[in-house]
């Protein structure tokens, strides 16, 4: 059964446990930093490995409570799928306990569990009366009705009732898709000595693999993930929902930085204008004009920006969603559907929170038509929902496009049958539904792959079909993989040759940087005939790389145009017909060791091995001690 990953986060006031209560729960000290142990408050998410008893396996981030550390509050809780709100029993809902809670629903988080902390400090009337506030507090949020777990972390009482709800809790969250597009937004960069620049952060969407090619975002820089370890344990692989650390290849710390998205993909886009639902803070709100400068914060990044309303030129407390648009300062990686938080920077506070409705934003009017256009767009079609799915997911059946689409069936159906005819979807022979774009990107990139590697080793018939298929298992699920190539060797833009993969039209040929000094070794080797020195020699003072050595000796062989006579000695093609040639003419229909060796004037050294080489090319057939031509 597949394991699944997923991440908490401890949120708070600052001082109310959480740090001591993450302790508690996994026994990591997650105040890491030295001015955070100097301070007693966390400045820098913390995270913790802590894994259920069923296999389950869980990231507990710490996140800071202190209303200066806000920003990296916000990092860390994006992309959390549960959050424990910890609340102190003798001090209650506090100012930053308010914040919190606004922001985890800013940014869509569902699942909660009131953890009470410090229950050693109150008595029971005061306890009661705690309970009541948060209560109150919770109602009417989406976090009302959510369960409560008394604590306190340093005896250890109601850890293991927590640790129970926990995974209770858990059941209804769905977890996070490994076959979507791999992205991981980075909230740590740091460096290793003797290994180079490392990256940390959660991975939102699909899965990475050792030694994967990535893309750094936005900057567009190629990478390689030379090593990952999730909580500091190296793995081959990690996957949506774990906290995960990436070694790259090619780059240096100084090109990365927080807020920057690692993907396996061209899927994601790059973005400074994108369209917004806006919801406000229920809190005193001071009016926002006209372009004003706002703080976003989506995923690990926060970038400065202008928002643009359409509707009005200044906007107040309204309990009403808001249709709007920002121009960011920087370039910045979002998805239709991703969370963020709107701050002030000047006085600073939080404004409020919504999604992502269009990454990316264009110039429009101000007017009604532009905010009912955004309207449309946040609804979204039929068919922009069946290929924003896809999008997503590359691959899905029915079911799944139910699910994610939350289309009723038949009229799910009737946009799938009009995408097929109109050529804009494919279905596999597996009965799933892909893009008949994404079909033209995997096109796209199997073929410069195959043909990269025919330049890099034109000798060699094809790329090995799993390099090939695992060079792609980053961005695309494997069936995904197996249609794609299985149709375009059917159309002949690719051939299978063994267990190879070539282009449709090539062929195996000697390189144009050494073609000459190969086709003089080949010559070389036609002109000693039947009497060959040992295949090494033949290289001897040659600037050959051995690698070139090694794929000439394949091609020779696989083209038929040397044969292993020896082990050590190889004998070209034209040789063998020529003493074969020589042979049957001097011999009749059978011949015997004596009349091959007065005929071709060789000694044992030769003859036998030669001979030999004739059995198994079929062009004689030893019986006893004669042989008898067969006729070929």
């Amino acid at each position: 059964m597949e394991k699944t990953y997923y991440t908490i986060g401890m949120a708070g006031h600052i001082d109310h446990g959480k740090t001591t209560l993450t302790k508690a729960l996994t026994n990591v000290d997650t105040d890491r930093l030295k001015e955070e142990k100097e301070r007693g408050i966390s400045i820098e998410p913390g995270y913790a490995p802590f894994e259920t008893e069923d296999g389950t396996q869980l990231s507990i981030i710490d996140v800071p409570g202190h209303e200066r550390f806000i920003r990296q509050m916000i990092a860390g809780v994006a992309g959390i799928d549960l959050v424990v709100l910890v609340i102190a029993a003798d001090e209650g809902v506090m100012p930053q306990t308010e914040e919190h809670l606004e922001i985890l629903q800013f940014l869509g988080v569902e699942h909660c569990i009131v953890a009470i902390t410090k229950i050693d400090r109150v008595d029971d009337i005061m306890l009661e009366l705690v309970q009541e506030d948060i209560q109150e507090r919770l109602e009417g949020t989406i976090f009302d009705g959510a369960p409560y777990v008394l604590v306190d972390s340093l005896s250890g009482t109601g850890v293991d009732e927590l640790k129970s709800t926990i995974i209770e809790s858990l059941k209804a969250v769905k977890f996070r898709d490994a076959y979507g597009s791999f992205r991981l937004p980075i909230d740590q960069v740091f460096t290793v000595q003797g290994q180079g620049t490392v990256v940390r952060g959660t991975i939102y969407e699909g899965a990475v693999q050792k030694g994967a090619q990535l893309t750094l975002l936005p900057k567009g820089l190629k990478v390689k993930a030379r090593q990952i370890q999730v909580h500091h344990e190296e793995r081959e692989e990690a996957r949506a929902g774990q906290r995960t650390a990436v070694n790259l290849g090619g780059i240096d710390k100084s090109e990365v930085f927080r807020g920057d998205v690692l993907v396996a993909s061209d899927h994601f886009l790059v973005t400074d204008t994108i369209d917004i639902v806006l919801n406000l803070t229920g809190g005193s709100f001071t009016p926002l004009k006209q372009r004003a400068p706002v703080k976003v914060h989506v995923g690990t990044s926060e970038v400065m920006g202008k928002i643009v309303f359409f509707d009005r030129n200044e906007l107040e407390q309204t309990d009403k969603e808001v249709m709007c648009q920002i121009r960011l300062d920087e370039e910045i990686v979002v998805r239709r559907g991703d969370r963020f938080i709107l701050r002030r920077p000047t006085p600073v506070e939080t404004l409020g929170g919504g999604w992502v409705i269009q990454p990316k934003g264009g110039k429009y009017r101000f007017g009604p038509e532009t905010i009912e256009m955004l309207r449309n767009v946040m609804k979204g079609t039929p068919t922009d929902l069946v290929e924003e799915a896809l999008a997503k997911n590359i691959l899905l059946d029915l079911k799944q496009l139910i699910q994610q689409t939350s289309l009723d069936e038949p009229i799910l159906k009737e946009t799938i049958a009009a995408g097929l005819e109109n050529g804009s979807l494919l279905e596999t022979g597996s009965q799933k539904f892909t893009l008949a774009k994404t079909f033209s990107k995997i096109t796209g990139e199997f073929v410069e792959r195959v043909e990269t590697y025919h330049t890099d080793f034109p000798m060699r018939p094809g790329m090995s079909k799993a390099e090939l298929s695992q060079s792609l298992s980053a961005g695309y699920p494997k069936p995904f993989i197996e249609y794609s190539l299985n149709r375009l060797t059917d159309q002949g833009d690719l051939k299978k040759v063994g267990q190879f993969i070539a282009l449709g039209t090539f062929e195996p040929h000697l390189p144009k940087q050494w073609k000459v000094r190969m086709e003089g070794i080949i010559a070389a080797l036609e002109k000693d005939g039947i009497q060959v020195k040992k295949w090494e020699q033949y290289f001897e003072g040659s600037p050959l790389p051995k690698s070139e050595i090694s794929d000439l000796t394949l091609y020779l062989l696989e083209m038929k145009q040397i044969y292993p006579l020896q082990e050590d000695t190889m004998i070209h093609r034209s040789a063998v017909e020529e003493a074969a040639a020589r042979l049957k003419q001097d011999t009749e229909a059978a011949f015997d060791l004596k009349e091959a060796k007065d005929s071709l004037d060789l000694s044992r050294k030769y003859l036998i091995p030669l001979l030999e080489l004739f059995d198994s090319l079929g062009i004689t057939e030893r019986a006893e001690d004669q042989r008898r031509w067969t006729g070929k």
